[in-house]
């Protein structure tokens, strides 16, 4: 018996003049759960449950807002758009809108720019103090946002910063930038080091390679801190409730809230300014979604 090597680069037995190739090797099959018969529906099952539970609520919010009044459809026809233009021009909701949006869109572009900067400093330099920092910045998401209410008041009240967009952007600011912070160092720690000192090698600046180097990988992390920064923006109701008394300062969760009454409540009106104020959210997630768990699982790992 002897053995050689074929075109193909396989080992073929000469025996007595036959010639036998190895039999085939026998890839493994990668078995899924999905592709079992009778398991799609241990996931599908609870998903589409889940999915029901979670959108049961938002088709009867959108049925109040589009059905006419003293209606009781549960297919609401013909649709009406009244109680839209109730909350809209007769409660103020442009206004709501208006100033819900500028401090949405403060506190994105503020958190944004200060998690970079801080981001960067907690994951390329080392100074004393650097952990008891990271612990306090931690620690400081336990404590609720109530308890900052006196100070805060007490301070705003001093520079009249009281009724003002200005003084709700820095409470929002001051209460969401310790976890940005801590999720934008975790993603910069994750990029390789080594690519910005070769920048500097050729010649590059640490602005300048910051720029070129590690801010273009910083997207992911942009999109999920900056989205998360303007939702909570988005949805603060306690600082907008304690800061703002004045009706032209109104945002629109404090909006929402006034449309109860003590005796009686417009559902139709209190529905529409909830699909109002839920569609920039939506529309955000719509456009974000890919982002996030990247962003998000990026920056939850240490390197």
């Amino acid at each position: 018996m002897t053995e050689t090597l074929g075109k193909t680069g396989t080992l073929v037995r000469e025996v007595a003049g036959t010639t036998h190739a190895p039999p085939p090797v026998k890839r493994r099959r990668r078995r899924a759960v999905a592709e079992e018969p009778g398991k799609p529906w241990m996931i599908r099952v609870p998903l589409f449950l889940y999915l029901l539970f979670t959108l049961i609520p938002f088709y009867w919010m959108l049925v109040f807002a589009v059905r006419p009044s003293g209606s009781t459809q549960l297919v609401p026809w013909p649709i009406s758009f009244e109680h839209f233009d109730t909350v809209w021009n007769d409660i103020g909701f442009g206004i709501f809108f208006y100033n819900s949006v500028v401090m949405g869109l403060g506190v994105l572009v503020f958190v944004t720019i200060l998690s970079v900067m801080g981001g960067y400093a907690l994951a390329r330099f080392k100074f004393r103090g650097q952990r008891v920092f990271l612990l306090a910045m931690l620690c400081s998401q336990f404590i609720p946002g109530a308890m900052m209410l006196i100070p805060l008041f007490v301070i705003f009240k001093g520079i009249g910063l009281l009724n003002s967009i200005t003084g709700l952007v820095i409470a929002e600011v001051a209460f969401q930038l310790p976890l940005s912070l801590i999720l934008m160092s975790g993603f910069i720690r994750n990029i390789s080091v080594e690519l910005e000192e070769a920048a500097m090698v050729d010649g590059c600046s640490r602005t300048r390679a910051f720029f070129a180097v590690v801010l273009p990988q910083l997207k992911p992390a942009l999109v999920a801190v900056g989205s998360f920064a303007f939702i909570g923006a988005w949805n603060q109701f306690l600082f907008a409730l304690m800061f703002a008394t004045r009706q032209d300062k109104f945002t629109l969760p404090v909006g929402l809230s006034y449309t109860l009454g003590e005796f009686n409540t417009d559902f139709g009106a209190l529905a529409a300014g909830g699909v109002v104020a839920a569609v920039p959210v939506v529309l955000v997630f719509a456009v974000v979604q890919r982002f996030l768990v990247q962003g998000l699982s990026a920056g939850a790992v240490k390197g």
